[in-house]
Formats: C-alpha cells, structure tokens, sequence
C-alpha cells in the first residue's frame, strides 16, 4: 500500500517561529521560523523515507469562502507577525530547492486542500499520513487516514486514538467542533457548551442534529434554552468546521512523487545566504560520504575528550599544555550566581575543538595549591584568555586574590555587537544558532526554584562535563564569530572598547557605592507617613475607603462613584495606568492625588525599602552591575540595584540620592556630565550650519532656536518660547512628530505641526540628515554610529504604518544615542588610564547615562576636574566643541 504524507506548512512554521528564539542572517532577515522549519521537514525525511509527500501551504485569501458564511470568522487572531511571510516565501523556495511537492490551492485554507487531497488518495487504496496538530483534521481519520504529530514523538493519531482523547468517534468531530467552538478561529459554536458537555451529549444522542431535534431531551432548563434559541449558531459552526472536499488540485501520482535534490549546489549556497552554518556543516559530510561512494552518514553524537584533573600529575599536564597556548579558553564554576560572593567550585580550559579540561578544587585538589599552581599562568603577559561573559569569571578569580593579565576575547559581547536588537546571548542559545547543539542546561545539574542546589553538591564528573562543554562551545563560537566581526568591520568597537571597558565595569562594581542606612532608613520612615497620609486623603476625597494599589477598586472609584470617562480598556477591564491618569488631570482633585500616590509608592518599594536589602555586609556598599549586551543602542544598563533610574527632578528623588556619599572623611563625589551630546553630535553629522555656528558661539541653544522658529531677537526670547523651542530640539532627536510635541508642550496638533515645520524651515540640514537616517536605513537593514556599531531596523519597511514609524525613529536616535554612548565609553577608557598610570585614589563609581561619578580624596579634586574635563571634551573632534559639567559634593544630591 502506497503511503502519502501531507505536510501542514503553516503549522509548522508558527509554530518555530513562536518556539526558537530570534534569529538572523548577515542581512538582517529573520530565520526562525525558516530554520525550524527546514529542520522539521529533513526530520521527516530522514524518520520516514517517504516515496509520496506533499507539503501544503495557506495561499492568500484563504478565508473567502468562510468569511462569506461569518464575517467574523477569525477576525480576532493578531497579524501576522511582520517578519513572518518573507519566512514563508523562502520556506515555499526551500522546498522547491529540495525537489518537495507544493500545494497552494487559491481561496482555500491549507486543511481543506490536505481534506481533498487525502480523500482522492485513501479512495485510491493509500494510507495518508497527515502531519499536522490541527484538531479540525481529526474528522477525516478513519483506517487508511491518519494525523501524525511528528513534533510528539511521531504520535499517531488513529480512529481509537481520537476516542481515547475525545470520548467521541472522528465521524462525531463535525459535531463536536459545532457545539464546543473554536476560540482560535472565531467559531462561534453553542454559549456554555465546552468540551465535557459536547462529548457528553454525543455519546447519548449521537450526532447534533437528533440533540438539536429534541433540545427538551436534555438535561438542564439553560441549556434546552440555548439549543432552541440558539441553533442557527451551531448550524453556522457546523459549516464553518466542516472541512471543503472539493478543492481542486493534481490528481497524478506524479505530481506527489518525491525527487528531492538534497545534495544540489543551490540548496547549499541558499542554507549559506540564510546564515545556517551547521546546516551547511551536515550537507557537506554528507556529500563528502557521497563522493566516497559510501551513504550518507546518519548525523551522530560527536565523540568528545573531556578530561577531569583531579591529581597533582593530571594537573601538571595541562598546565604543561596551557604554557604552550598564546591564548586560553577559560570559564569557572561556582556555588553563586552573584559576581561578588561566587566561590570557586572548578576551573575549565580548552584550547582546542573537542577537548577541554576541568580542575575541581573541592575534591582531591585542595583550592589554595590549585591557585597557587595557576597563579603564574594568570598573571603571565605570555598568555591572554576569553571566555563567554568573562567579566563574571575576572570576579571570581578577584574573590580569591587572581586576576587575568590580558582578555583578548568575549563571545558574550562579540554576539552583542553583531546583534545587538536581540537579548538572547546566552551560551546555549548561540550554541544552538551556530552548531544546532542543545547543550546541557544548568538546571539539569543545580534543579530550580526551591529545590535548587549548590553547585559543590552536584557529583564531581557532571560539573566536569558541564564546563568542558561550556569551554570547548564557548572556543568553537570565537572561531565563528571572529569571521562575523571582521566581515562587519565591527573589530575596532570590540578590541578597542567593549573589551577594555569589561575590565572597568569590574573594577567598577567591586567598588560600589557607599549608603547611608540610617539616612535612607529616616527617609523610609518619612516616605511611609507621607504615603498614608495621601492615602487619608484620597479616601476622603472618594467618600470611602478602598485599596489604592487596586486597579480594579481605582476603577470603580473614577469612572463609576465619580463618572470620570473611561479612556481605554483592556483584556482585564477598564485602564488606571498613568497614562490614563495623566488624561484625566484637571477632571478631578483625587487625580493629581493619585498620580503623586504612585510616584512616591514606586521610590518606597523600588528603592527606600529595598536598597538596604542590597547593602553588601561586609563592605557596606552597594554594588551593582553593569551590562554591556542590553542596550540595542550600545548604552550600558545598570541592575541588581538600577541606580540609573532614581529621579532627579523630583524632590523625594533628589532626597534618596542623598543617602548616597563617599565612606571616608576627606572625600567627595565629583559628576562629570556632557552638555547636550545629542543636539552638538545632530549638528556634527547634519553638518547644519547655523546649529554649529550656534555651538561654536557658545549659545543658550534652546534660546537661539526659540529666536530662528518664533522670528524674534535673541535677547527678547521669552521663557515659555524656550520652553517650547528645548522641546522641539530633543524631540527632534527622537523622531518625535506633531502629535507627541502637542502633548508636551499642551498646543494644538496644526501649532505642533507649524512649530515642527518652522524648525526644519531654519535648519535645514537637520530635515536631510534626518531622512537620510531613515532611507539608509530601509536600504540597509541598519543603522549605525560614528564608530561603527550597528543596530538592525528589521521593522523599518513594515506596511504597519505605526510599526514602521516606530522603527524610523530608531532610524533616527540610533547614530546619535549609539554615537553618544560609544564616545563615553572611549572617555571612561581613558580616564581609566589616567588613574591607573598616576596611581590615582579617586575611583570611578558609577555611569549614569550622558554622566559619569568619580569618588575622590579632597586633595585630588582639583587634578580630576582637569583631567576628566580634558579627556570627555577631547574624546573625539566634532565641528562643535563637546562641553563637559563637572560639580562636586559631598553626597549624590549636591552633585
């Protein structure tokens, strides 16, 4: 018997695309769903070696004939996700590169096509396999057709199999789907009808139209109410379920024949241009078996030499190995995930593919003798290591007194930079993009949640092969990401700042920041008496007592005790959430109340109340952490705490940044902070000349664009036009257009839009600049900074016009926040120089955005200021001069 297997492309493909993370070409073009796809359907080929297949895509206006029947069939399913259909035109060319039948019959859904198609074939004395998880097929099972869930261990889903999971018959599914509904197409089907009462009723009446025939049969009053009154809905369910016979496609065994041409040049050089590296790997070991004349080698489990050192012989053999190496592959295991308290567990080293070794010190080795031992090596100019975010490794070491004299390389950071939209960096996620290994999962040795362990209490040898992994993964990814990082010009951004800075965010964070408890605890106390007497009052002003942090309570309170309009709803019910709030200022007094409630709420719990919790117990210090792969645009990130967030402009904001203040006597806080960056570097790269003429004469440059949009003289700018005019400037910067400017500054859209216009009309260089960030970045995929770093645009020619507008003004902020950043990174690279080279006291604390925190002895202040002005000013020549502000204090506050 003939066997034919049915392939539901779309199914498979939303369903990668929603299971693998992001993934992307060197041209910026989305593969996720592509690769899951493409692995899926090789699957198939490899589990079954099928004779006939046929692999049946959605074609457009697939709807029709059912959104004739209901016009609101499947009108609830979100669009499809914009990066989506260019995946599945290539997934269409995939199987036409790889010889794989396709079916896309016009105005007709995919499951009606697979429906004809297995009909015409069971008559013919074939056994159809139809590999699909879409329930609606299950009413064509019988015993020549079949549901095959290949993403379920290849489950077969046969007529006993639909019994067991249905309690029905497949001839019975039409009726089913009829009553039940289908919440993912809109199918309406019977009001309070779910699956248990469905299968229920078909089991004692048999199909729908004996149970709609005698509705008072049934047990229960509401339900023999819903079968009359509402029978013309499962009527219309019924058709809207029932799967179309009578689509019209090849009827030859020909066309359903399999001839793949998995071994063809073009099939190699389209997995190439797709970016899927071990794709390319498998095709060549198998067409190199092939011109062997031998069969193509199942892929297997690659033979490893992992190596656990656990004597003092074994140990003085690797290092023996190691001295020869210029540059090693390092990672360390231990029993914290915290950088400041991780103890060592073990060691792992790897200089070549495949082999690696691990050195326990928790076992025969004592900790203190395999220090010792490896203290040469560490410390040698000799030899340079990397590893994968290998800042976390350089605190390790300095817990225990060890540093590393050079880092030549970072694969955490080399994947940042070469995509740095995404945030999935993590080893086993780049181990799985580039080599399709599914490495071992931490959790799999440690646990989760509650049950979690140390890693000292894991057995010896599976910590051992968990870090050899990790190594021999970590120096396989430089070999590929090295490639990319030259063939992106992007080695400058990596050797000569995201790889210097790493050792200086370290030393930053072990340095921390000193708090003070008691003055933080004196405000917590403050903070809570101001919460509630707020509270008193917002109840006052409601006429009743309710929950504040309640959405739903506030809700009833505004919009149905006090009749304030609803502004948006959502999935939960009515919105309370700021921006609502901000709406409804002016339309009552318990709004502003509300809006200062949560405002002071968010600085109680976010830092009053839990920045004690982060004091570190035996320095005294908080000591965040700074990433350098968060930020799409190149900017750092701070947590555990997020010192960056704390307000300034508000006065209990200003109040916590007090606590904050040098632990020693004798000591200040010196900001040093750039004026402006982002408007001096538009007027550096628009190349406009009044804005740099207005930089270069040293201008109040909010005031001398008041003076060129509103035509009046410089001197006789009024407040509320400065006003007016900053806004326009630092929109401008962030793309910002009528409609957010009106919100703003409180005018009309038509004034917005004039003031916008007038802007553009005196500046006319900034208009170009601006849409030559846009078009750049619509030709390329991209935009990028003066050095180079590059941030893909994947959203920039989306037909969504708010999706694209939102990916335009990426276009534009991206060259000048990602500009920004870079030339503060270079400033801390070179201040740190400074300290280092003079053997300054004053530490480097923290980065604030545009603004960098020096702790200084008193006696040092004088040379700093000079010196941290000098290097910020002169970081990089612009057409504009860059202008630095630096203050000083003895806490955060008076900075």
């Amino acid at each position: 018997m003939k066997k034919l297997y049915l392939i539901d492309a779309s199914g498979y493909l939303f369903r990668a695309y929603y299971a693998l993370p992001g993934m992307n070409n060197s041209k910026g073009q989305s593969t996720n769903a592509l690769y899951g796809f493409i692995r899926a359907m090789l699957k198939i080929l490899q589990d079954f070696d099928p004779k006939h297949l046929c692999v049946v895509f959605d074609a457009r206006n697939n709807k029709a004939s059912r959104l004739e029947l209901y016009e609101q069939y499947k009108i609830q399913r979100s669009p499809i996700p914009e990066d989506l259909p260019e995946q599945i035109n290539l997934a269409e060319q995939f199987c036409e590169l790889l010889g794989l039948p396709l079916l896309k019959a016009s105005g007709v859904e995919a499951d009606d096509t697979m429906a004809s198609v297995a009909r015409w074939a069971a008559k013919d004395d074939c056994e159809v396999l139809l590999c699909s998880s879409d329930k609606d097929l299950c009413q064509l099972v019988d015993d020549q057709i079949h549901m095959l869930h290949t993403h379920k261990n290849n489950r077969l889903i046969t007529p006993e199999k639909v019994e067991e999971l249905y309690g029905i018959k497949p001839e019975q599914i039409i009726d089913w789907l009829s009553m039940t509904g289908d919440a993912s197409d809109n199918v309406p089907g019977l009001p309070g009808f779910g699956p248990k009462t469905a299968t229920k009723l078909l089991q004692e009446f048999g199909t729908l139209d004996k149970i709609l025939a005698s509705p008072e049969s049934v047990s229960g009053k509401k339900k023999q109410e819903t079968l009359k009154e509402k029978k013309d809905l499962a009527l219309l369910s019924r058709k809207l379920v029932t799967l179309d016979l009578s689509v019209e496609f090849p009827k030859d065994w020909n066309f359903f024949t399999l001839s793949t041409n998995k071994y063809g040049i073009p099939l190699v050089d389209f997995y190439k241009e797709m970016g899927f590296k071990s794709l390319v790997k498998e095709y060549e070991l198998e067409t190199d078996s092939l011109e062997e004349d031998a069969p193509a080698p199942e892929i297997e489990t690659e033979t490893v030499n992992y190596h656990l050192v656990d004597t003092e012989e074994e140990l003085e053999k690797l290092l023996s190995i190691l001295q020869k190496e210029s540059s090693i592959c390092f990672d360390t295991e231990t029993d914290s995930l915290h950088p400041r308290t991780a103890r060592l567990v073990g060691m792992g080293f790897c200089v070549k593919e495949g082999e690696a070794w691990y050195v326990p010190v928790n076992g025969q080795l004592t900790l203190d003798y395999v220090l010792d031992k490896f203290r040469p090596l560490f410390e040698s100019s000799q030899h340079s290591f990397y590893g994968h975010n290998i800042k976390y490794d350089l605190h390790v070491l300095k817990n225990h007194g060890l540093d590393l004299s050079s880092i030549d390389f970072d694969t955490m950071l080399a994947s940042y930079l070469l995509n740095s939209h995404s945030h999935r960096h993590s080893l086993d996620h780049l181990a799985m993009q580039y080599f399709d290994k599914e490495k071992t999962p931490i959790s799999d040795l440690i646990g989760k949640g509650k049950k979690i362990i140390s890693m000292r209490d894991v057995p010896i040898q599976q910590v051992a092969d968990y870090c050899c992994e990790d190594v021999d993964y970590t120096l396989r990814l430089r070999k590929e990401l090295e490639l990319d990082i030259r063939g992106r010009k992007l080695s400058d951004l990596l050797y000569k700042v995201e790889l210097p800075l790493l050792r200086i965010l370290m030393q930053m964070e072990r340095t921390g920041i000193f708090l003070d408890a008691v003055c933080l605890e004196t405000l917590h106390k403050t903070l809570a008496s101001t919460l509630e007497n707020l509270e008193q009052s917002i109840h006052e002003i409601a006429g009743e007592s309710f929950n504040l942090n309640s959405p739903k309570q506030l809700a009833d309170i505004l919009f149905d005790k006090l009749g304030l309009k609803v502004i948006r709803k959502t999935k939960t019910g009515r919105s309370t959430d700021a921006s609502v709030l901000e709406a409804l200022k002016g339309e009552h007094p318990i709004i502003e109340q509300m809006l200062e409630y949560r405002q002071l709420e968010k600085l109680r719990s976010t830092y009053t109340e839990s920045l004690t919790h982060d004091i570190h117990p035996e320095t005294h210090r908080i000591h965040c952490s700074f990433s350098q792969s968060t930020a799409a645009t190149g900017r750092l990130s701070c947590h555990d705490p997020n010192l960056q967030n704390i307000p300034i402009r508000s006065e209990m904001g200003r109040r916590i940044r007090e606590c904050f203040r040098p632990e020693k006597k004798g000591y200040s806080f010196l900001a040093a902070d750039y004026s402006q960056i982002e408007l001096r570097l538009l007027a550096h790269m628009s190349q406009d000349p009044s804005l740099i003429q207005a930089f270069q004469d040293g201008q109040d440059i909010h005031a001398y664009t008041a003076s060129k949009v509103f035509d009046v003289p410089l001197s006789e700018v009024s407040k509320e036009q400065r006003y007016r005019a900053k806004a326009v400037n630092f929109g401008i910067v962030y793309g910002q257009q009528a409609f957010g400017l009106s919100r703003e500054i409180g005018c009309s859209m038509s004034e917005a839009s004039d003031f916008i216009e007038r802007y553009f009309s005196r500046y006319g260089h900034v208009r170009e600049f601006l849409e030559h960030c846009k078009e750049e970045a619509r030709q390329t995929g991209c935009a990028s900074t003066l050095y180079g770093r590059e941030r893909l645009i994947p959203d920039i020619n989306s037909r969504n016009a708010p999706v694209r507008a939102a990916a335009e003004r990426l276009a534009i902020n991206t060259p000048l926040q990602g500009t920004a950043a870079d030339l503060l990174k270079v400033a801390m690279i070179r201040m740190d120089e400074l300290l280092r080279k003079e053997e300054k006291l004053s530490s480097m604390i923290l980065q604030i955005h545009d603004e960098l925190i020096f702790e200084v002895p008193d006696f040092e202040l004088i040379d700093i200021s000079a010196s941290v002005k000098d290097r910020m000013e002169n970081v990089m020549q612009l057409k504009v001069p860059l202008v630095v502000n630096v203050s000083i204090g003895k806490n955060w506050k008076e900075c």
